[in-house]
């Protein structure tokens, strides 16, 4: 039986994230925030953010981009930014590469700092290495806080109402809002052991159910999640 373990991989969305789209107005708009004065850019706030999300306990942090010019001015905001962090090892990874090292060797990433178009894409990918995209949470942060929370699929219209959807990415979602939404690192923790719980006890739905496994639909699912956050059950390791 597979043994799960969990661990994110985040990609930052920036408000110059469509620049492959917009390339040029938001180059201006850039130069023009910079030439005035007016403060630090929501570019930079976004890049400190993500190094913040990647230290201590994430120390590989990756920035992706590709060579046209609003990704360079991505490269060069985080390059600025990276002295502040010197517990950080910081990498820079073309698309393309960072599509092909992501199947080749996952392990190797930490945190993913890209922008809106490729973090939607390669997040996708990612999906794919643990097994589903039903098993994925994600985060939309801002700088007011708290955030949105929801799992990277879509609705899946062509199985609602049959008891078929995998909701581990939901429940994980919750874990992510209380752990960096609202600071409960405690709690969080307590649901992610028990996501791991119950799929190492065997339990599947069947987007990632194999031979071997128990295979239940949604609300058991979530009903083997609820019964692994009892204490009396131990959680695996």
């Amino acid at each position: 039986m597979q043994k799960y373990h969990m661990k994110y991989h985040m990609s930052v969305s920036t408000w110059y994230g469509y620049g492959m789209f917009f390339e040029v107005p938001i180059l201006h708009r850039l130069a023009e925030h910079e030439q005035s004065g007016s403060g630090v850019s929501s570019s930079s706030l976004e890049v400190e953010r993500e190094y913040s999300s990647a230290s201590p306990s994430d120390s590989k942090l990756v920035s992706v981009y590709s060579s046209h010019k609003a990704s360079m001015l991505w490269r060069q905001r985080v390059m600025a930014i990276s002295s502040e962090y010197p517990d950080v090892e910081l990498s820079h990874m073309y698309v393309d590469n960072a599509a092909m090292q992501l199947v080749c060797n996952p392990k190797q990433f930490d945190t993913i700092m890209t922008n809106n178009i490729f973090g939607d894409i390669l997040s996708d990918e990612a999906s794919m290495i643990t097994g589903s995209i039903g098993l994925l949470p994600s985060a939309s942060l801002g700088e007011a806080g708290p955030g949105l929370f929801e799992p990277i699929h879509g609705s899946a219209p062509d199985i609602a109402g049959q008891d078929k959807a995998n909701p581990l990415a939901t429940v994980l979602s919750a874990a992510m809002l209380l752990k960096y939404g609202l600071g409960e690192e405690k709690a969080s923790q307590r649901i992610e052991t028990a996501v791991l719980d119950t799929l190492n006890r065997g339990f599947r739905t069947g987007d990632i159910y194999s031979e071997g496994n128990k295979l239940v639909g949604c609300k058991e699912m979530g009903e083997e999640v609820l019964n692994s956050i009892n204490p009396k059950i131990p959680a695996a390791v």
